[in-house]
């Protein structure tokens, strides 16, 4: 039996075509590295290869059809039960595979379900990437002109802390779209042949030097990379291959040598590597393409009421300063949407997301309809965000409110301050729709069990004071019950269809809706004194007048007057 696999192995075809489809480039899987980081520092290896060898061993030998869930993981990382349980929530919201089962798995099936070994493996490997830092500019005292000025939390971990960085630099100086792939590709690339080793096996009989791949294991690259051309990313990854593209469905494919699998996509990476530093150097030298993504988010800035569209990747929405934004599913055809640099406005994104992030935006309110994998939120200040979702991630936050319907407890990370969370407060006529395209189950709400873990994010690159590794991030107060109140989204799309959904779909806490039935009795009590109280006509009108004169002061000192003026522009 093992002379007819090696001589299958011997047959088979001489190293092929680095890329047998020119029109398809291999490009870095971003939600791995953007949404599938975690701050742990037991899980951050300075020698990834020498650590994970042993643990993938030992977690191979406590799976169950190759699968482990959370003690298992925490017996060979030796980690907590809760961190071993948010690696598996964190996994199953960026695994690649749609059909794998901890994908779909409801809250209570996690733990049975488990994650796959080789999934689990590869994420815990990438846990050693470090991001790409901003690019300084060269003029500090123009931007400082533009931003806010610094506040006293500004140095509380570094002499440049994180959301000094958005401050110091604008858009155009914070890492491009380009860049980040660059990046995420060359440590692909550094890291590669530790990565296949991973995946590889021996051949029987024929020791560690000739490992090999098969088709199931080559599936899990997915992981990692992807390859696409204008949006259309070919599922399975082994399908992009010429290793296994035109395998016999109903025979079991040939395992390849893991050295050719690995002088394959080495000679991918590096050609994809080439075309972004030409593609960069084009535009730092000349006028830039047209098609680059960057243009897009630039677009955006100038046309704030615009979303910006993105050939690959989320849609972009940038620059908004002191107007209301509204899009709703129709308009957010990548399913992904990421809100940058936006300012004193009020964002409505009604519609079903696989995933969010906002960052580096100040002084706004961003509503967001159901979001089904994650939500990031990072270096924001003053921001009220109104999500539902199934799991949320804070990052170097200031003065932040969350209102969640979030069925994974909020993750709280890196240098945050005054931070509170507060139950869901909405709703609009498609919402428990959206929630159910998703994924996002109404009755289930950790709104208000964060999970606060570190300061300091190991995967920033930047360089910290001895000692704050282990700080642990200041967490979030709830919001006082008497001082919640309903957010009511106007009704921006007269005459289109209008869903089912009348109310907030998630039930409030007790102390809420108590608070609610008072203020709601206050009002009414407020509204009857005023019909019952014996006012001369002049006097009633004078009254009227005055408390219209109070209403308006308040609309303009809140910015909420923009919101009607953009009501009636629509």
């Amino acid at each position: 039996m093992i002379e007819e696999d090696q001589d299958l192995i011997d047959q088979s075809p001489p190293p092929p075509d680095p890329n047998p489809n020119p029109n398809s480039t291999i490009h870095p899987r971003r939600v791995s590295f953007e949404h599938g980081l975690l701050p742990i520092q037991k899980l951050v290896f300075a020698d990834p290869i020498q650590t994970l060898a042993p643990v993938k061993q030992k977690l191979a030998d406590a799976a169950s059809n190759n699968r482990v869930g959370s003690g298992a993981i925490a017996d060979a990382l030796q980690i907590s039960g809760d961190h071993a349980r948010l690696v598996l929530e964190t996994l199953g919201s960026v695994l690649h595979s749609e059909g794998d089962p901890l994908v779909g798995a409801k809250p209570e099936e996690v733990e049975s379900v488990g994650a796959d070994v080789r999934d689990l493996v590869l994420f815990l490997y990438i846990q050693s990437y470090k991001k790409l830092l901003p690019r300084t500019h060269k003029d500090s005292a123009a931007v400082a002109d533009v931003w806010p000025s610094t506040s006293a939390f500004d140095g509380y971990l570094s002499a440049l802390s994180p959301i000094q960085l958005v401050r110091s630099n604008s858009r155009r100086f914070m890492p491009s779209q380009a860049d980040d792939e660059a990046h995420q590709l060359s440590y692909l690339q550094k890291h590669l042949a530790n990565i296949i080793s991973l995946l590889a096996e021996p051949v029987e009989g024929e020791g560690e030097e000739s490992l090999v791949l098969s088709m199931e294991a080559f599936e899990h690259l997915g992981f990692l990379v992807q390859f696409g051309d204008k949006g259309s990313d070919i599922s399975p990854l082994s399908q992009a291959t010429p290793f296994f593209a035109n395998s016999d469905p109903d025979m079991p494919a040939v395992p390849i040598p893991a050295s050719q699998v690995h002088d394959w996509l080495l000679q991918n990476i590096a050609s994809a590597l080439e075309s972004i530093t030409e593609r960069i150097s084009g535009k730092e030298n000349g006028p830039s393409n047209a098609s680059d993504q960057d243009d897009a988010m630039s677009d955006a800035c100038e046309a704030p009421n615009k979303v910006a569209p993105s050939d690959r990747g989320p849609c972009l929405i940038e620059g908004v300063s002191k107007t209301s934004l509204v899009k709703q599913a129709s308009d957010l055809r990548g399913r992904s949407v990421k809100v940058v640099n936006c300012h004193d406005s009020v964002i409505y994104l009604l519609a079903p997301l696989r995933y969010a992030t906002v960052h580096g935006c100040s002084d706004t309110t961003i509503v967001l309809g159901a979001v089904g994998k994650a939500l990031r939120v990072e270096h924001c200040e003053r921001v009220h965000v109104i999500a539902a979702a199934k799991r949320v991630c804070i990052a170097n936050c200031r003065e932040c409110v969350f209102f969640l319907g979030v069925n994974q407890r909020p993750l709280i990370v890196g240098d945050n301050h005054k931070l509170q969370v507060a139950p869901y407060n909405t709703y609009y006529s498609h919402l428990e729709e959206h929630m159910s395209e998703v994924g996002v189950e109404a009755t289930i709400n950790k709104w208000d069990k964060p999970l606060a873990l570190g300061a300091v994010d190991p995967h920033d690159s930047l360089s910290h004071p001895a000692g704050v590794a282990d700080a642990q991030a200041e967490s979030a107060a709830c919001v006082d019950p008497d001082q919640f109140i309903n957010f009511l989204i106007p009704n921006w799309f007269n005459g289109e269809e209008i869903g089912s959904t009348k109310d907030n779909p998630f039930p409030l806490p007790d102390p809420y809706m108590a608070a609610q039935q008072r203020n709601l009795k206050n009002l009414e009590e407020t509204r009857r004194s005023l019909r019952e109280t014996p006012l001369e006509e002049n006097r009633k009108k004078e009254l009227s007048s005055a408390l219209h004169v109070y209403f308006k002061d308040w609309l303009y000192a809140s910015g909420n007057i923009r919101q009607l003026y953009c009501l009636q522009g629509d």
